[in-house]
């Protein structure tokens, strides 16, 4: 059965959307919009498997919400809205819990690394996570998500949940949704430490750029990142060892939107001093007007409710009918 190319992308509410969320997946995000139909969505349902401060997950959703905008995805060509406006997904998850093992669940490593030792004391909703992502995806009939080193396993899961489930009901209803990996995703480090990925989570603000930082905080957090004492080499092999510089210069090279070997070319021999220059000049033209806009929208919550409620009716309108065909797979009686 062929079904129909469509993207769906999901990104946690949880404040702080930094460099490395738009470089490593917003900035993609933007680009999709112009070759496939996409749905964007806040999951603020999967925050929750954490507490959340609840006055901090609507302002963190609106945030997020301005920040895409801001980043360029038009909520009139794709569908954009924060999960909880559509019941749906809730649904299917209870659905996919009774299709899914608990073997298959006990195998996710990003539980046990969320979980630590304490694991009798996490909630149900963490251990689950990952059968409502399913339900994020499949509820849309998803054939491709974009996704990071840290989410395969998570689609996987997804695929198997999906082959399961139409085995199990005799029908192919649901695609085996394939992983869609850029290889011009910028992997971007710590300011701080080029040996940890920049992280919103980190208890230093020094070690990320964030999306509302002003020009003046941009300038400073570059000018306090952790170099070494060499100067920047001619090649890109001349890069390897020296993981401060290297994120530095691939941070350099995506903003520029140039290759690796271009951006290495134009720095060869030059200083940090001169180098941070050039790399915070870069860093404010690009992200001074995504900041501007998202301040501008943050102003005006109305019209981000409104996109995101807008937003919510065109995702339910396209769930619907699909959950219509599994519950009449299942079993349930419906009005």
């Amino acid at each position: 059965m062929a079904f129909q190319r469509r993207i769906f992308s999901g990104i946690q509410p949880s404040g702080n959307l930094h460099l490395g969320n738009y470089l490593g997946a917003v900035r993609n995000w933007v680009a999709l919009q112009n070759e496939f139909e996409c749905i964007f969505c806040m999951v603020d349902m999967h925050a929750i498997t954490v507490w959340q401060d609840p006055a901090e997950l609507t302002r963190s959703t609106r945030e997020l919400a301005a920040a895409m905008i801001a980043s360029g995805i038009d909520p009139q060509k794709n569908i954009l809205f924060n999960q909880s406006q559509n019941p749906d997904h809730a649904s299917l998850a209870w659905i996919f819990n009774c299709v899914a093992r608990m073997g298959w669940m006990n195998r996710m490593t990003q539980f046990k690394e969320k979980a630590g030792k304490d694991r009798e004391n996490v909630s149900l909703g963490l251990f689950a996570y990952p059968a409502l992502m399913a339900a994020d995806i499949l509820a849309y009939k998803a054939t491709h998500v974009p996704v990071g080193e840290d989410q395969k396993q998570h689609l996987e899961l997804t695929r198997d949940i999906a082959q399961k489930f139409n085995h199990d009901y005799g029908r192919e209803l649901f695609p085996l949704t394939e992983p869609m990996i850029f290889g011009t995703a910028t992997r971007v480090m710590s300011l701080r430490d080029g040996s940890k990925k920049m992280s919103k989570s980190d208890a230093s603000d020094q070690s990320r750029i964030n999306l509302t930082d002003t020009a003046d905080a941009i300038a400073d957090k570059i000018k306090r990142a952790k170099t070494d004492p060499e100067a920047l080499p001619d090649t890109v092999e001349g890069l390897e060892g020296r993981p401060e510089a290297q994120n530095l210069m691939g941070i350099y090279a995506a903003l520029s939107d140039k290759t690796l070997e271009q951006a290495v070319a134009d720095c060869a021999g030059k200083g940090f001093a001169e180098f941070k220059k050039m790399l915070t000049d870069v860093s404010v033209s690009v992200l001074g007007p995504i900041t501007a806009e998202m301040r501008r929208l943050m102003a005006d919550p109305a019209y981000v409710d409104g996109i995101l409620r807008d937003g919510g009716e065109k995702a339910r309108a396209l769930s619907a009918p699909i959950l219509r065909e599994v519950y009449d797979a299942v079993g349930f009686l419906r009005p």
